[in-house]
């Protein structure tokens, strides 16, 4: 589990947690680490740029963003080399899954635009672990839409900066990056090496 130094609120899942849709027992224990109840407030993620406002545990509907001004409700999203990044305000949190397909359709973008026009401005966000550009080697299709984070692989083929994709939305906020790619991390999940169906959970909520 990843906890951001000087960051209430927020904590990234590593492998070792265990998969919390499917697993109540690791939801428990991560739920128990961080001092949150284990009444999440679930999506069905689509990777798209729909964001839905949660106010009670539970499955939210298909989107891939939410947020809330309702203390001590965690939101989770499950990834496995797609980007949890989460938005922080005065009086609310947010947040949301980015794969490339949710990074292109502005999820992150989207996230902002909402939690704003609930009067809740993100002042911090954080991004956690996903594929990195050493890893995520990409066919034109993709490199299409991203042709301002071209980038390589380790190994000399085409690949995408979704950090930098992500970081462009959050523009005059502050941002911890955890730095991390799952790909080349074997602490993590990682559908592009292994086609797992597993995931690790990232959970925030408004924290005191």
């Amino acid at each position: 589990m990843i906890r951001p130094d000087g960051i209430a609120g927020v904590a990234f899942g590593e492998a070792a947690d265990g998969d919390p849709r499917s697993d109540p027992e690791a939801r428990r224990r991560f739920a128990d680490a961080v001092g949150v109840s284990d009444g999440w407030a679930w999506l069905r993620q689509v990777h798209g740029a729909r964001v839905v406002r949660a106010s009670a545990p539970g499955l939210l509907g298909s989107a891939d963003a939410a947020f809330t001004t309702t203390s001590g409700l965690p939101l989770v999203v499950a990834t496995a080399d797609c980007y949890p990044v989460v938005l922080i305000a005065e009086g609310g949190v947010g947040i949301a899954h980015a794969g490339w397909r949710g990074a292109a359709a502005g999820v992150v973008d989207a996230l902002r635009v909402a939690m704003e026009q609930a009067d809740l401005p993100p002042k911090l966000a954080a991004i956690g672990p996903g594929i990195g550009p050493c890893c995520f080697e990409v066919g034109p299709e993709v490199a299409a839409a991203f042709p301002d984070e071209a980038a390589g692989t380790a190994w000399g083929t085409p690949s995408v900066d979704l950090v930098a994709s992500i970081s462009r939305s959050l523009d005059g906020i502050e941002v911890w990056r955890s730095g991390m790619c799952t790909m080349s991390d074997s602490g993590f999940h990682s559908f592009r090496r292994d086609r797992t169906t597993a995931r690790q959970g990232s959970v925030a909520w408004l924290a005191g």
